[in-house]
């Protein structure tokens, strides 16, 4: 029998794809289906790898589907013993380590709700959480311990090398009871600890809709060396880097600690990742370390998501990692909808576009009224589901072939005199210039304009005289002539959500306070 991941072309994805090949895929059915079975304990055979974990001080930890489901298997039946139940919520705030993973499939294999949190959250951010899904246990490292005490959880338990050789006498397996609509994963958007972000609800036959994003958008397949960077806290780094390559029975790879983009270049080489998935920064820190060409590489499929990715940093990374990295467009509530089929060589990749909508999935770029808009007009993308179209909140075109193009947040907009400007478009042009390591761009008040063009810019050196005037005739000479930026203002840092994703909301109010505050 064939099975989805037997093809890899476009054409194949658009005349196979069915839904009921999706659950073709996995081991159990609608009655008995937990998600820590069909990624873990079912590719136990052999001693096969199933995690690559590159630290940041410069380990390299490798753990076994067996060794996993092990320790996994125990933390369950721990938890069990503490009086853990179906549906109660279990928070899991530890760097990727076995530690994490042992407690993550853990809780997921009692039936419990795994509630991963980003192992940066201070005591406010961790605050909102807990008061928000009330976790019966909180797992994390000595280092949090205090923070999430601090943070008003209870049970505060830290998961490390001791705690899991406590429970060797435990049982090496566990009796799984759950069904694919028992409540598996609850997972808060990226967003600032000052204000509680949504929480993604995911049952257990999540993983099964998962597939079409690892089919064709990172493009996952059997004998493939898998890498994600992004933490598993987010959206990103658990599902698209986690757990759908370990579906599959594929090893994936991670980013434990401080981010540090040479490391990272270092373990991609040492592990001879063949297929990486990251967020555009992540590309772009690698392309600003200057050293990514000091490495070998093995790579064969590329993709990104969280943000495009300007035009320069694709093409250094075409030519240094020699293949081009490949969109993939969605969100945490609605999935991947949107992608450039990683591995289908029938498929032109169109420079600056997201791709083609993916099989079982309905998009369209709709104007304010609800109709479709016209090839090449900007509107907002919409998906249909169950029937009715449901707004993503972002802008784009189409064109004439059905590729997408990502026009920015619709909060993202600036009206200038009448104009209508992307801030993702004039990122992209300054990013271009020679100078520039970052950006980001909002629209500022303006008295004459109503708003102008506002860059934010991180520097690769000093500045020197006459730059700002020299970015500003470079965003001219490639822009229309009213979309450069009046205003530019040079910034050592630049804020971002914990996903990495430039947090521009947080600009336009930081802008906001200081033009109150000189009233």
């Amino acid at each position: 029998m064939t099975r989805l991941t037997d093809f890899t072309s476009y054409a194949d994805a658009q005349s196979h794809y069915s839904k009921a090949k999706l659950w073709d895929l996995f081991d159990g059915d609608r009655e008995c289906f937990n998600i820590a079975h069909e990624c873990i304990d079912r590719h136990v055979d052999g001693d096969n790898t199933a995690l690559r974990i590159a630290h940041a001080d410069g380990l390299d930890e490798i753990l076994s589907f067996e060794e996993v489901s092990r320790r996994s298997s125990q933390v369950a039946h721990y938890l069990a013993d503490q009086g853990i139940k179906k549906g109660d919520r279990v928070a899991v705030m530890i760097e990727p380590s076995l530690a994490f993973y042992a407690a993550m499939f853990g809780v997921i294999k009692t039936g419990a709700v795994a509630v991963p949190m980003f192992s940066l959250f201070g005591p406010d951010g961790i605050r909102l959480r807990v008061g928000d899904c009330r976790p019966e246990i909180f797992f994390t490292n000595a280092e949090k311990a205090e923070d999430a005490i601090t943070g008003g959880a209870k049970n505060v338990t830290v998961v490390d090398t001791g705690f899991l050789t406590s429970l060797d006498h435990l049982p090496a397996q566990y009796d799984l009871e759950t069904s694919d609509d028992d409540l598996a994963v609850l997972q808060y958007t990226s967003g600032t600890t000052r204000a509680l972000p949504a929480a993604v609800r995911h049952d257990h036959r999540s993983i099964v809709t998962l597939m079409v994003a690892a089919l064709y958008a990172t493009g996952i397949r059997p004998g493939d060396r898998f890498f994600c960077p992004s933490s598993p806290a987010w959206g990103h780094g658990l599902w698209h880097g986690t757990l759908a390559p370990l579906a599959m029975g594929v090893s994936t790879g991670t980013f434990s600690g401080k981010f540090d983009p040479v490391r990272l270049l270092k373990a991609l080489q040492d592990f001879r990742i063949t297929n990486l998935t990251a967020a555009a920064t992540h590309y772009r820190m690698m392309r600003n370390t200057g050293v990514a060409s000091d490495y070998t590489y093995c790579f064969e499929k590329l993709s990104f998501t969280g943000e495009p990715i300007d035009s320069e940093t694709a093409a250094y990374v075409e030519q240094v990692f020699g293949t081009k990295v490949r969109s993939m467009y969605g969100t945490t509530e609605i999935g991947v909808i949107i992608s450039n089929y990683p591995g289908a060589d029938d498929l032109e990749v169109r420079d600056g576009a997201m791709g083609k909508a993916v099989p079982g999935v309905e998009v369209e770029v709709q104007r304010a009224d609800g109709t479709p808009a016209d090839p090449g007009e900007t509107g907002e993308l919409m998906v249909k589901k169950r029937g009715k179209w449901f707004p993503t909140k972002d802008l784009g075109r189409v064109d004439a072939d059905g590729y997408f193009y990502h026009g920015g947040r619709a909060d993202d907009v600036i009206i200038s005199a009448g104009w209508t400007i992307g801030a993702v478009e004039v990122e992209d042009a300054v990013l271009s210039h020679p100078a520039v390591a970052e950006c980001a761009v909002i629209g500022a008040p303006d008295e004459l304009r109503g708003l102008v063009v506002k860059a934010f810019i991180i520097l690769k050196g000093a500045e020197t005289e006459g730059l700002i005037t020299s970015i500003q005739d470079h965003v001219r000479a490639r822009l229309a002539r009213h979309e450069y930026p009046r205003q530019i203002e040079f910034v050592t840092d630049l804020p971002k959500t914990p996903a990495g994703k430039v947090n521009r909301k947080i600009l336009r109010d930081l802008q906001a306070e200081k033009l109150a505050a000189a009233e």
